[in-house]
């Protein structure tokens, strides 16, 4: 099996041992995210003014990783998303509408204790591209 590794200035490096994504397969590649916090790719800083902020930055560091590996949010069949608190959930579907259109991705909402560096919100998916 060929897997070919995912790297973007556009999103957050790596804080771990882990790549941003990791592609496999031949005729349609399928691309597995890892996990995005609200971290600003620039200065690696959480963008946490409000769970609102936070979101927003998930989507666009996911977005960033999906366009690295060739493909785009449209391309992800899986999301799963991880709330520190569940309250929150009313806000991840209202703000992915404006990164997702029909038909959306399966998807999961898991209520998590902690995240990483005390984000509120993580999410990773599968992508598979044309």
């Amino acid at each position: 099996m060929t897997r070919r590794i995912i790297q973007t200035d556009a999103a957050p490096a790596a804080i771990g041992t882990y790549s941003q994504a990791v592609a496999c397969g031949s005729a349609k590649e399928t691309v597995y995210l890892s996990g995005q916090i609200p971290l600003d790719p620039k200065t690696m800083s959480l963008v946490n003014a409000t769970i609102e902020d936070e979101i927003h930055q998930v989507f666009r560091n996911l977005k960033a990783v999906c366009e690295a590996a060739g493909g785009s949010l449209a391309g992800i069949v899986k999301l799963n998303v991880f709330l520190t608190d569940l309250a929150h959930f009313t806000k991840v579907n209202e703000i992915m509408s404006n990164y997702f259109e029909a038909p959306y991705p399966a998807r999961a909402a898991i209520g998590v204790a902690s995240l990483p560096r005390g984000a509120r919100v993580e999410a990773d998916g599968i992508l598979v591209l044309d």
